[in-house]
């Protein structure tokens, strides 16, 4: 046990080293821990003896980071907002929960790799992908090469985003709309609101939110959808798929909305969900081969690409008719 979580904690501390450089600054330490636990295995292998505290971590871990990263969100911001904004936000994760599984299909894709993909556009990038795997029965390689795949299309989205924020000059209001209602990860909405201003990242990181706060519905019935078909004739409420562990993340935002907490209380338990969620990553991606990648990641992330400029057209309409 102990030399797994010492190989995904010496992964997580050189990625939130690297993160500091300009080139990986907007992938995040999270992606950034997948592709350095990946380089691990192919360069220096993992011992029988360390899978153990490696599984721990991406399993493990990997929920309690969930749970605790529940404190980012504030409820009472999102009611606030309005309903033009929830709205939004369950036009946004219908669209592409229904739009790229059925790319996957004409791509060749496998089902569960494309629901993972499509949840990880819908809602919150890794942390929404490492919500609904469980649910889906993913295995850890499907689960690594989805956030992977996000993590390419996130980081080139938030360039282009900012690329045609510069040319265009789009209102700040609009773009921050924009922006929040369709990238991929937190660290991608953040990244490119911020060059459309103050204005611009206070707005894209209430309709986030808004987004993440969907993951506990998504999961649950994505939950029931991959039941088994006999399960699903005679099931009760004890056999409901309940993801206890984002039912965690609904009591800490809970927590945070009522305020009970001081800032730096909340400041902590929100570096520790990030750290926590990026040893957890290390261990998912000292799981995976770039074989693997290889062999699943090539149309899938043909099948992303197609879906993310359908959600950036989509959401750009929505934007137009509900703003």
């Amino acid at each position: 046990m102990l030399m797994g979580l010492i190989m995904t904690l010496l992964i997580a501390l050189a990625s939130k080293l690297l993160v500091g450089l300009p080139i990986l600054s907007v992938m995040g330490t999270m992606v950034t821990a997948i592709v350095l636990g990946m380089i691990w295995r192919a360069m220096i292998g993992v011992k029988q003896q360390a899978q153990v505290g490696i599984d721990f971590s991406a399993k493990k871990l990997l929920r309690l980071g969930i749970i605790l990263m529940g404190i980012r969100l504030d409820i009472s911001d999102i009611l606030a907002a309005g309903p033009k904004v929830v709205l939004m936000a369950v036009l946004v994760i219908s669209f592409a929960m229904l739009l790229i599984p059925r790319l996957g299909k004409r791509f060749g894709v496998d089902t569960i790799l494309a629901v993972l993909v499509a949840s990880g556009t819908a809602i919150c990038g890794a942390a929404a992908i490492a919500g609904v795997a469980p649910m889906v029965k993913a295995d850890e390689q499907r689960t690594a090469v989805s956030i992977a795949i996000i993590a390419i299309l996130g980081t080139v989205f938030t360039f282009a985003y900012t690329f045609l924020n510069s040319v265009f000059t789009i209102p700040a209001y609009t773009y921050g709309i924009l922006s929040g209602s369709t990238l991929h990860e937190l660290g991608h909405v953040i990244a490119a609101s911020s060059t459309g201003g103050q204005q611009s990242m206070d707005i894209a990181l209430i309709i986030k939110l808004t987004r993440v706060a969907f993951l506990v519905p998504v999961a649950f019935i994505l939950g029931i959808i991959f039941m088994d078909k006999d399960d699903r004739k005679n099931i009760g409420f004890r056999d409901l798929p309940i993801p206890w562990f984002v039912l965690g993340f609904i009591a800490f935002s809970i927590i945070n909305t009522i305020g009970i907490l001081s800032p730096s209380v909340i400041d902590f338990f929100t570096q520790a969900s990030v750290f926590i969620m990026t040893m957890a990553m290390a261990g998912l991606g000292l799981n995976v081969d770039f074989n693997a990648f290889g062999k699943m990641g090539g149309r899938a992330l043909g099948m992303g690409i197609i879906g993310s400029v359908a959600l950036s057209v989509f959401g750009g309409i929505l934007t137009m008719l509900l703003f």
